[in-house]
C-alpha cells in the first residue's frame, strides 16, 4: 500500500472518529487510538499490559514511553499503513512519535478545522441512547420521537461532558495544546488542513484526495 501514515488531528467533535471508521472500511487502513491499544494490551495480559495495569490501578497517566512501547509491540509500519488517533497530542509527542515509531516512513498529518462555536453547537445537541448506543443530534439527525430511541424507545440522555461548560473548558485546553502540534508538522511540510464544517460525505471525498 503506498498511502501515507495518517496522524488525524483534530478537537472533540471535529468529526475525525467518524471520518477513521470510513477510512478503515473503505481502504483496509489500521485505526490506532491509544485508549483501545491500552485495554487490549491489558486484555492480553503482557508484560507491557500488567505494566498498564498497574500504572492505570495507580490513578496515574500512562506516560509517552509506556505508549511509544506500546506503538512499537502492535505497528507492523513496514506492512501496513495506520491512522493515529488522539496521539500525539503535544509538540513533544509529536516529535517522540517520529523519532520512536515512524523513524522517517512518510506521514501526513491531517487537521480537521472546525470553528469552535459550530463545534460547541453540535456536541451540545447530542444525545445517546444508553442500551443501543444511537446517537443522535437535535440539528442534523433528530430522533422521530422527541427524547426517544428509534430503535429501543427508550429515553435518549445529554451526557454531562456534552454540557456546554465542560465543552468550553475542553476547547481551550485543546486549543493551548494543539499549536505546537500544528506548528511542527508545519515544519516538516506535513500538515494538510481540511475543511471539517461541511456535511460528513463532502469532508470524506475531500479526505480521499488527500491521502493518495
Amino acid at each position: 500500500m503506498s498511502k501515507p501514515q495518517l496522524i488525524l488531528l483534530g478537537a472533540p467533535g471535529s468529526g475525525k472518529g467518524t471520518q477513521a471508521k470510513r477510512l478503515v472500511s473503505e481502504f483496509g487502513f489500521g485505526h490506532i487510538s491509544t485508549g483501545d491499544l491500552l485495554r487490549a494490551e491489558i486484555a492480553k495480559a503482557s508484560e507491557l499490559g500488567k505494566k498498564v495495569k498497574s500504572i492505570m490501578d495507580a490513578g496515574e497517566l500512562v506516560n509517552d514511553q509506556v505508549v511509544l512501547e506500546l506503538l512499537n509491540a502492535n505497528c507492523d509500519l513496514t506492512n501496513n499503513v495506520y491512522i493515529f488517533d488522539g496521539f500525539p497530542r503535544n509538540g513533544e509527542q509529536a516529535a517522540l512519535l517520529e523519532d520512536f515509531v515512524l523513524k522517517g516512513i512518510p506521514a501526513k498529518a491531517i487537521y480537521f478545522k472546525v470553528d469552535f462555536e459550530q463545534i460547541i453547537e453540535r456536541i451540545t445537541n447530542r444525545r445517546l441512547a444508553p442500551k443501543s448506543g444511537e446517537i443522535y443530534n437535535l440539528l442534523t439527525r433528530k430522533p422521530k420521537v422527541d427524547g426517544k430511541c428509534d430503535v429501543s424507545g427508550e429515553d435518549l440522555i445529554h451526557r454531562d461532558d456534552d454540557k456546554e461548560e465542560v465543552v468550553r473548558n475542553r476547547l481551550e485546553v485543546f486549543k493551548k495544546t494543539i499549536e505546537p502540534v500544528l506548528e511542527y508538522y508545519k515544519s516538516k511540510t506535513q500538515l494538510v488542513e481540511l475543511d471539517a464544517s461541511r456535511p460528513a460525505d463532502v469532508v470524506f471525498e475531500d479526505l480521499k484526495k488527500l491521502i493518495d
